[in-house]
């Protein structure tokens, strides 16, 4: 190999070692989120309240679309992350209904 492509071989593994520790992170983290979003539905469950809040989701995807610019990512595409979260938050609060 030359000494351009060994140095890019480097840094190639340089940015996969990162995205793996940031996988990582997004994994743990979401695990987290869940385990708050669990708790959250087996209150709500408890307490007869509507598994899904319409007026906070819309809070939190007009907060997101904030962090999103602010981190320079894609506000259409943290707001379709989010709402495959919230939907799977509300299938889980909706099991805790029953």
């Amino acid at each position: 190999m030359t000494d351009a492509a060994t140095r890019a071989a480097e840094l190639l593994a340089e940015h996969r070692n990162s995205i793996d520790r940031l996988d990582a992170i997004l994994v743990y983290t979401l695990g987290e989120r869940f385990k708050h979003t669990q708790a959250v539905g087996r209150l709500k469950a408890e307490h007869d309240l509507p598994p899904s809040d319409p007026a906070r989701e819309a809070a939190q995807i007009a907060r997101l679309e904030e962090l999103a610019r602010a981190a320079d990512l894609d506000p259409e595409f943290a707001k379709k992350f989010l709402a495959f979260i919230i939907q799977e938050v509300i299938k889980h609060h909706e099991q805790h209904q029953k």
